[in-house]
This record gives C-alpha cells, structure tokens and sequence, in this order.
C-alpha cells in the first residue's frame, strides 16, 4: 500500500512552507514522485480605464503573476530537495482551483493547505479545499498553517455509514498502514443507536485487520454536536491526523449548520484527510 505519485497545490498571498514540508515526507516515506501546482488569473482593476493605459496594466499585472509563478516553482523545487524520487511541476494562467482539478488525475492524494479563514479565499490565487475535495475525485490532505510533522503515532477515522467515508478510509489505507495506532469512532445522537454503531465500527476494524492495519473501535457515551464531539475524541486519542468522508450532507446543510466537513477543511493543529 503506499502513494506513488502526491500532488502539492501551492497557493500566491498564503504561506507554502507546512504544505510543501508535509508533501516532502509523504515523499520519504512511500518513495514517491511530488508534482508541484500552482495557478493565478490577473485580477481585473476594480475602475475602468481603456486604451494604451488600460493595456499597460494588464501587461504588468500578468508580468507581476508570471513572476509569482516562477518564484512558487522556486520554492517547491529548494523544498524538494533530495526528498522525493522525481519532481514535475505544472503551473498555468489559470483559477487555481480549476487547474488542480484538472491536474489530479496525475495523483494519488493532494496537499493543500487549510481553507482561508474569517474571508473568502481568493480564486484568482488560491485554491478552494471545499470545491476541490468535491471535484477532483483524490484524497485531499488539508494541512493546517501551525503543522511541520505529519504525525501518524495516532490517527482517528471519524466513521459514519455513508459512501463518503467508505471511500475515506479505503484512500487512506497506505496512511494507516503507517499508522501506530488507529482508532474508529463514530458519534451517534441516540442511545438506541449505539448497538448499530458498535456494529459498523467493528466491521470497519475488521475489515482494516485484513488490510494489515490494526485498529480499535469507539462509540463515545457523549452525545451532541458532532464536531465538537469529533475534536474531542481527536485530542482524547492524540490524532495527529483525522480521516473522514466529506459532505454526507448537502453542501449546502453543511454551509448553513457547520458540520464535521467545514471543521476539517479549517483544521487547527492537526491534519485532515478528506475523501467525497
């Protein structure tokens, strides 16, 4: 089980540094070739202006993305460094996110870096990790700003019975395979529903038993907001990585109620690994 190929996607206006450093030790540990992606489209000026000056400044704002470009190039390459068994880096005048979805098929997983918090990401510059884990049909890692280690002494599947997580955990095999210790929770809202619960789970660690992957099962007593409860087992158990399937809901329930989903994409000092 490993991943041969990891995917970086680099964004222009955020910090690289935990991204690149963790796609760097996927890298070592599977043997894995690293494609570096980055896009940007010049943003338009919000006044109107026409003619020679108009020209003027989409010649220099296209110039200052190329430039941009070509310093991210820069970075993911000094990065890389003797880390990975073959680099390829693919940029474009592009979205971003757009240019990542159509480069996943190249990957086994994508890293990118947390959601933009408090305000909208960019899509002339960043990608968007909500749109992404929906289209590109890859694992997305999500590694938070504060994060240099991709810590796998404890991981956390945060299972529910949907296709979603189903295809989590299967993407996720090669990660847990790593893992010391592995744990597989789900978060049920009634009492009666723990015996089903329990049930689910245990054929879940089973079925990683004959996968190599040793894990144990848990259905907490403590009932509520999933993903409060979710943080909680997270820091219980000493995660350094959750592992969940993403938008068991509409998107749109989860934009307006929160949900397991939207705390992941924005993780605060672990990663997320996020599979629809």
């Amino acid at each position: 089980m490993k991943y041969a190929t990891v995917m970086v996607g680099m964004a222009l206006g955020q910090p690289n540094e935990s991204r690149l450093e963790i796609a760097a030790q996927l890298a070592e540990r599977f043997g894995a070739k690293v494609i570096g992606v980055a896009a940007a489209e010049f943003t338009p000026p919000l006044y109107f202006t026409e003619g020679e000056p108009a020209q003027r400044l989409i010649d220099q704002g296209w110039a200052a993305v190329k430039n941009r470009l070509a310093e991210l190039e820069g970075e993911f390459r000094a990065a890389m460094q003797n880390r990975a068994a073959e680099l390829e880096w693919r940029c474009a005048e592009d979205f971003p996110t757009r240019h990542v979805v159509r480069q996943a098929r190249a990957c086994d997983i994508i890293v990118v870096g947390e959601a933009t918090r408090g305000a909208s990401a960019d899509p002339f510059a960043q990608v968007n990790p909500s749109d992404l884990v929906m289209q590109t049909g890859r694992p997305l890692l999500v590694v938070p700003e504060s994060c240099d280690w991709l810590d796998l002494r404890s991981v956390l599947v945060a299972w529910k019975d949907t296709a979603e997580a189903r295809r989590a955990v299967s993407d996720a095999l090669p990660l847990l395979g790593q893992a010391k210790e592995v744990t597989v929770a789900e978060i049920v809202e009634d009492e009666a529903d723990r015996p089903a619960a329990l049930s689910r789970v245990g054929d879940v660690v089973a079925w990683l038993s004959r996968h190599g992957v040793r894990a144990s099962q848990l259905v907490p007593e403590q009932r509520g907001d999933a993903a409060t409860q979710l943080e909680r087992i997270a820091s219980d158990v000493g995660a350094g990585v959750v592992i969940a399937g993403a938008y068991g809901h509409s998107r749109l329930s989860e934009w307006i109620l929160g949900g397991v989903t939207r705390r992941l994409i924005n993780p605060s000092n672990r990663c997320s690994m996020l599979s629809h």
